[in-house]
């Protein structure tokens, strides 16, 4: 259960309910479904590399547990997250006598910095189309499930949507490193092909575009707009302050790291007028930037009251020094 806030504050764990949409050809169902709201481990991870991802500090275990107590968790379900995420290779523990300290990985550490890089410049660049669609067909029997599942998964993740059950397309030409993430995926029979859609009005055609389900991709947006517009005046006015900062910041991340995988950067003309994608960006770096002092030093007091002392490595990066940081970790 979620730890009451105070009128007007938004909440870590966020009743946004979102999905990634991708309308299945084959059952007609939305899949992959998310639960709205993080799990334990979520929440772990996000608060670990929103202050330690350049530095890879160690956390005191007592200040991660108390921190995602602040954010709803109990202590057992806190401990146990951690436990689970050292298994998974996603932290490294430290034994003090009867106290211990976890960090990330530096496998984690690189994965979580080009992943933090991609949420952070997605919707910056200019949106430019050139009218053309990559296609990516594949053939798998139908008996292997297993593989079949995983390809459409890591497809999805590059921002494809499946068009017919074996064609799935994409508005960007693929760069060298998609190619090689293809190249890396292709567990069958795989083609991959630029096109320009010809429009044949025949009454069985399907748009490109219809591979995503676009009102309802608008409506998450509205719904991370909504949520998160009424907590600015508030941020600017430096009334977010404490547990309430880190929560608000855990958040506000936690949901809009999402729409990257929910809206692949569809070209704006295809879409409906007043797209929301420009405002759900900056209300994203509003609320995140906007923060980073406050939840910073909350941070730091609370690792302090675990370890005596607050190290300077607890440092909450900015939406720009998210890109940053892959540079970092490509270089080491």
């Amino acid at each position: 259960m979620a730890v009451p806030l105070p009128a007007g504050s938004v909440p870590a764990v966020d009743p946004f309910d979102i999905e990634e949409i991708f309308p299945d050809v084959e059952t007609g169902s939305v899949l992959p479904r998310r639960q709205a709201g993080s799990s334990p481990q979520g929440l772990a991870v996000t608060l670990v590399a929103d202050y330690t991802l350049s530095t890879r500090a160690w956390l005191p275990s007592a200040a991660i547990v108390a921190l995602l107590g602040e954010s709803g968790v109990s202590s057992a379900g806190a401990r146990t997250a951690v436990s689970r995420l050292a298994r998974r290779g996603v932290l490294e523990g430290l034994r003090h006598g009867r106290h211990s300290s976890y960090r990330l990985t530096p496998a984690a550490a690189t994965t979580l910095s080009v992943g933090g890089a991609r949420i952070a410049a997605f919707a910056a660049p200019a949106d430019s189309w050139d009218g053309a669609w990559t296609l990516v067909a594949f053939s798998l029997p139908k008996d292997q499930g297993t593989r079949r599942r995983a390809l459409r998964g890591q497809l999805r993740w590059l921002g494809y949507a499946p068009l017919y059950d074996g064609l799935w397309v994409s508005p960007h030409a693929p760069g060298p490193r998609m190619e090689a993430e293809l190249a890396a995926v292709s567990l069958g029979a795989m083609t991959v092909f630029r096109a320009h859609h010809v429009d044949v009005r025949a009454a069985a055609g399907r748009d490109p575009i219809a591979a995503w389900d676009v009102a309802a991709v608008a409506r998450q947006y509205g719904a991370f707009v909504r949520n998160w517009e009424p907590l600015l005046p508030r941020i600017r006015s430096g009334k977010v302050t404490g547990a309430e900062a880190v929560r608000a910041r855990t958040g506000v991340m936690d949901t809009y790291r999402r729409f990257p995988v929910l809206d692949p950067l569809l070209p704006t003309r295809l879409l409906p007028p007043g797209w929301p994608r420009e405002r759900g960006r900056e209300l994203f770096v509003a609320v995140y930037d906007g923060l980073a002092e406050p939840a910073q030093e909350h941070v730091r007091a609370v690792v302090a009251r675990s370890a005596g002392d607050s190290p300077p490595e607890i440092r909450a990066h900015t939406v720009a020094e998210l890109s940053a940081c892959s540079d970092r970790a490509a270089r080491s």
